[in-house]
């Protein structure tokens, strides 16, 4: 895993179709779009709020921990025809099974969703992360405009 490239979300902004997640190291920032319901599934946790009912995710994470699993990490694994997808690897030990790690294909937004409620690494394969433009200056520039986006901001 030392090639992979470590990311955290950036920002999470609203957009006509739905929600633009943007992940940084440090250098560099990508983009890419999930639906709004997942954009504030994510932002939610971010900003450290309970929903008053559980949402999918939080109910998937709790059926995880009820298992004695916990997501290890989450990796965006390919960029294609303008599609991501992911992988996400989940470690389980209970007093049942010995443990065991298994990794599953995933949205990437499913994984995001995840991987926060986890608080688990996120994680970009070198190649994917070199194919990718920067995107920096497009989130400075909607950080700076007049009227800040309502909804999610991290």
């Amino acid at each position: 895993m030392s090639d992979l490239v470590r990311v955290e979300p950036v920002a999470l902004l609203p957009t006509p179709a739905g929600c633009a997640v943007f992940l940084g190291d440090g250098k560099k920032v990508i983009v890419f779009y999930i639906d709004p319901a997942i954009g504030a599934s994510i932002n939610a946790v971010l900003a450290g709020a309970t929903p008053p009912r559980p949402l999918s995710h939080d109910l998937f994470a709790q059926t995880l921990e009820a298992f004695g699993a916990e997501v290890l990490h989450a990796t965006i694994v390919r960029y294609e025809a303008e599609i991501f997808y992911a992988r996400l690897v989940i470690k389980a030990e209970n007093e049942i099974m010995e443990k065991k790690i298994v990794e599953l294909d995933a949205r990437p937004s499913d994984c995001l969703a995840l991987a926060v409620r986890h608080n688990a690494p996120v994680f970009v394969a070198p190649e994917v992360w070199a194919q990718l433009e920067d995107m920096t200056s497009a989130l400075e520039d909607l950080r700076n405009q007049d009227e800040p986006p309502s909804g999610f901001g991290v």
